[in-house]
Formats: structure tokens, C-alpha cells, sequence
């Protein structure tokens, strides 16, 4: 079902188009404890919506092979993986949505106003939007970095999305590796790149292992 004043999923509603590229400054990373993750580092995002619709139509149209997302909450964890690339993306009332065949899924990244008949209170759209774009990696108890990603979070702090990027440690279907595999940093080295203007970090290849938190 549908968020509430959130658009209908037809395919005529769809705008299709292209955003212009967004950057933003190089940042040093915010490091933080946190419940259920333990230390992570952080380097915010611009969370415009521009910024944001070139980001996941990146991701989703480009890298959907690879990445593993769904939202991850204290007693929940969805790690979902595309089987064929999205259909379409599209924007809508500040909603893009990714048609990934049988199902799609929603995220108000840009102004949300709803229709003229049930239009949106204001405190609610700002309560929807994303407000917090993050890259962030966590580091283990060894001291070394484990685990890579991308999250959004609405205006309420309330997480809409974790993208788990390809991990040296892991295999495709989450399967422990025999040694460190550091080609699968190539996603999160470009990612760096293209959004932060951030050259490859040798810290990012000092560990030796996966830690469960």
C-alpha cells in the first residue's frame, strides 16, 4: 500500500528526467557510538533533492547488482537484493519511487505537497522528507573499518533507507570470505569520489575481519 497523500504507483504519473550534478564539500567524518553499531564514522550529505535523485538513481540503475538495501532498525534488518535492474524511477509530489518489476518502493526525498483535494499539513511534509544523508562506515573492536553504506533518514531522525555497499569481508550472498577481497571497496572508493570529492582511504583496508555487532 501506498504512504498516505503519498503518490499513486501509476505509470503515466511518472516524470522521468535527469538532475543536474550535485556535489558537496569534503568533510572530515563525524565519529560516533551507536546502539546496535557500535563506533561509526560519518561524512553528511547534502540532502537536497537533487543530490539525492542523482545518488539513488546511481545506485538502483547502475550498481543494483551489488548493493544490498531495506531499512535497518533496533529489532529489524532488511537485506534485500534486486534480481534485474528498476524499470523506472520517477518523481512525484517530492516521492521518488523505484520500479524494481512485482514490487516498488517510495522515499519523499524532495517538497511534498499533496493534491489540491488533501493537500499535506507542512509540519507532516517536513516530517516525511529526508533530512539526514550519511555515507558511513563502522569500526569494529579490532579498530578497522568492517562495514560500509549509505543511509536517509526522514525529519524526525527516523531511518527510510540503508544501502549496504559490497564488502571485502563478505561474498555476494553475505558468505564469509577466506581473505579480504578489497576490489569490493570499488562502489564506496566511487561513491567518495563522485559525492564528497574524497580520494580512496588507506584506512578502509586495514581490517582482517567481519565483527556482528
Amino acid at each position: 500500500m501506498s504512504p498516505v497523500n503519498a503518490p499513486g504507483f501509476r505509470v503515466e504519473m511518472f516524470r522521468v528526467e535527469s538532475s543536474p550534478a550535485v556535489t558537496t564539500p569534503s568533510a572530515l567524518p563525524i565519529t560516533q557510538d551507536e546502539p546496535g553499531m557500535g563506533r561509526v564514522q560519518v561524512w553528511p550529505l547534502d540532502p537536497s533533492a537533487a543530490l539525492l535523485e542523482r545518488l539513488l538513481r546511481d545506485l538502483f540503475e547502475n550498481h543494483w547488482r551489488t548493493i544490498t538495501f531495506g531499512p535497518l532498525i533496533q529489532g529489524s534488518a532488511w537485506e534485500i537484493q534486486a534480481e534485474a535492474p528498476p524499470r523506472r524511477i520517477g518523481m512525484l509530489d517530492g516521492y521518488l519511487t523505484v520500479d524494481l518489476g512485482q514490487w516498488h518502493f517510495h522515499r519523499c526525498i524532495g517538497e511534498h505537497r499533496g493534491s489540491a483535494s488533501n493537500p499535506t499539513p507542512s509540519a507532516l511534509a517536513r516530517h516525511r522528507r529526508t533530512k539526514r544523508v550519511e555515507l558511513y562506515r563502522r569500526v569494529n573492536a579490532d579498530g578497522a573499518p568492517d562495514s560500509w553504506g549509505l543511509r536517509l533518514l526522514n525529519g524526525h531522525d527516523e531511518q527510510q533507507l540503508t544501502v549496504l555497499l559490497p564488502n571485502p569481508f563478505l561474498g555476494d550472498h553475505h558468505e564469509y570470505l577466506p581473505a579480504p577481497d578489497w576490489s569490493r571497496l570499488a562502489l564506496w572508493d566511487y561513491i567518495r569520489k563522485e559525492y564528497l570529492g574524497l580520494p580512496p582511504d588507506p584506512f578502509d583496508r586495514t581490517g582482517t575481519r567481519f565483527v556482528h555487532s
